[in-house]
């Protein structure tokens, strides 16, 4: 039964997307929704993703130096670790579980508003593609800008790193400094940003299905909303073990 409940999800998903990558039919309408879609999804993001990022990276740094720097170990741990975590984990995957309670949940509330105010239907009826003009500029918006975020989030958790060191007088900024240059792999960068970009479209596509999809009335809409960050969340843990194994 579950089963075949999750492979009819899947199955009508495919199909959604399948109507959502079409080549728009009004590009200058496009190209407005798209612009619009960036600012709600991406840059009214930017103040959650520093914010978050500067305390969990001076969290991440005082907990580095508390707990696992010692003396029979080199001075510049701490930094290395928290710049480590901060560009593997943290500014992709996590940055991303969070995206998707805030991105996730505006998106399948949206669609799924417009879907029991029959606004929907009254564009499928005047022979608009809805998928393509509702969902595509979503999932574009948020892959263009997700990048940025990432970069922004790992940059915000060092400046969160050297807060501790200056302010807090956890450690020498010279230490910091140190450890956040020791043995630097630039594809660790590139890795972040290619997981970021397979979790936007998680974080874009799968509450877009869920609110086009949604049927009842506005309590259905609260529930899509609901069940929309749930999947997303759970998708994008998953798919973090491949592609961490992948791209390592």
């Amino acid at each position: 039964m579950f089963l075949n409940k999750w492979l009819t999800a899947l199955g009508r998903y495919v199909i959604l997307m399948g109507r959502t990558f079409s080549v728009p039919e009004r590009m200058r309408m496009f190209w407005k929704q798209y612009v619009k879609e960036m600012a709600q999804l991406g840059v009214d993001s930017i103040g959650i993703v520093l914010l978050i990022s500067f305390f969990i990276g001076a969290v991440i740094c005082i907990q580095m130096k508390m707990n696992i720097e010692s003396p029979w170990m080199p001075r510049w741990v701490a930094g290395y670790t928290t710049r480590e975590i901060m560009l593997l984990e943290f500014s992709s995957s996590i940055m991303c579980l969070i995206l998707a309670g805030k991105v996730g949940s505006n998106i399948a509330s949206e669609i799924g508003t417009m879907r029991v105010t029959q606004q929907i239907d009254a564009l499928e009826i005047m022979g608009v593609n809805s998928a393509c003009y509702l969902i595509l500029p979503k999932i574009l918006g948020m892959l263009t800008l997700m990048p940025f975020l990432v970069i922004f989030s790992s940059a915000m958790g060092i400046v969160g790193a050297y807060g501790t060191a200056y302010i807090g007088h956890i450690m020498p900024p010279a230490d910091l400094t140190l450890g956040l240059q020791h043995a630097f792999v630039p594809w660790f960068l590139w890795m972040s940003i290619i997981k970021s970009q397979v979790f936007a479209f998680i974080i874009s596509s799968v509450p877009a299905f869920f609110g086009y999809t949604v049927e009842g009335g506005s309590v259905n809409v609260g529930k899509a909303s609901t069940d929309a960050v749930v999947n997303s969340s759970v998708l994008i843990l998953f798919t973090d073990v491949f592609l961490t194994k992948l791209l390592s």
